[in-house]
């Protein structure tokens, strides 16, 4: 038995020396010293030896296999370096070289302000509703009719509204304020959300106005809200969006939906109050429309309006985004010119 251990033992060296690669030597590995391998067949013949000649063939092939392992080892190591030398310089980096620039994407200016206008109202208290409750295809009754907008009000008429071919009493909205009427009917006071949106009205197209653009409505029902608190929040939003040295003025108007109603203006960044083709030459430009809603639009929603009061406002997101950047035409915010949008 001990010439057979010497036999392999030679054996395998020999096999060793002549290995080629690291599967070379995977393949000697398991060929002697796995359990199926020549090793292991002879060592289950320990058992029919005498004592003497266990501890004596036993030891042998104990060192036997101790030896193979080291010269496995080091052949291993050896290829093992040389595969990994020539990867690396294969695959070698000048890094004196110039990097290449590769270009990435960024948040458009109107995604990027709804964002931050979000973000503001959210600090202040306000959560946003889910999308089911805010929808862009709306019908004459939430768009119109439970905003207290009477049937002969020119804003129902075809001039201004788009309304659907294929489903009579349909249209595309043409403002946010229908999602208010929705969170009153699926919701009782306190109420305090804001819900932004695409809108959609047949305009003409000009540096102030497109046939399509995004709002955010806000709305805050619960008892004793007052015109003070309108303005208190409305200012501060203004304050951390602009910033305390913007000019601004609160000026009386008319909604069907609100009573009494406002509007509120910033001065005109690109022209500083003189007057310019961007705010029609009167210095200001208009930012959003607000009220406190109007009672016969909470009875309609079957919230009492001896108990609650309410303030409602929606806001215009490319107005007030073209105020903070000095954009002087909207129209850029949907020509996809990668020249302007590059600059955010």
């Amino acid at each position: 038995m001990k010439a057979q251990l010497e036999n392999i033992y030679n054996s395998a060296k020999s096999d060793i020396e002549k290995a080629q690669s690291i599967s070379d030597i995977d393949e000697i590995r398991l060929k002697y010293l796995s359990r199926k391998g020549e090793f292991n067949s002879i060592k289950k013949g320990l058992k029919d030896l005498s004592d003497e000649e266990k501890r004596t063939v036993g030891a042998l092939a104990n060192q036997i296999t101790q030896d193979l392992e080291g010269l496995l080892k080091e052949k291993f190591d050896a290829f093992y370096q040389k595969e990994l030398n020539e990867k690396l310089q294969k695959d070698r980096i000048d890094i004196t070289l110039s990097g290449k620039y590769i270009p990435q994407g960024k948040v458009h200016p109107i995604t990027s302000t709804t964002n931050e206008i979000v973000s503001i109202f959210q600090s202040l208290g306000f959560s946003v509703i889910s999308p089911e409750l805010s929808p862009e295809v709306e019908t004459e009754y939430y768009n119109f009719d439970m905003l207290n907008v009477p049937k002969d009000h020119p804003a129902r008429d075809v001039q201004d509204t788009f309304y659907l071919k294929n489903m009579p009493g349909a249209v595309l909205r043409s403002q946010t304020s229908g999602a208010q009427v929705h969170v009153m009917e699926n919701q009782k006071p306190p109420i305090k959300i804001i819900a932004p949106g695409r809108v959609y009205r047949n305009e003409n197209v000009n540096a102030r106005k497109n046939n399509f653009f995004h709002q955010i409505e806000g709305l805050y029902v619960d008892k004793n809200i007052t015109f003070g608190d309108l303005k208190g929040v409305l200012n501060e939003f203004i304050r951390i969006y602009f910033g305390a040295a913007r000019p601004t003025r609160f000026r009386s108007s008319f909604f069907p939906f609100t009573e009494p109603s406002a509007e509120v203006d910033v001065q005109c960044i690109m022209c500083q109050g003189k007057g310019c083709r961007t705010c029609s030459g009167t210095g200001w430009l208009e930012v959003l429309g607000c009220g406190m809603v109007d009672v016969n639009v909470l009875r309609d929603v079957g919230i009492d309006p001896e108990t609650y009061s309410g303030f409602a406002f929606g806001m215009g997101v490319e107005r007030l985004s073209m105020l903070k950047y000095a954009i002087d035409d909207i129209r850029l915010y949907f020509n996809n010119d990668k020249r302007f949008l590059e600059q955010f």
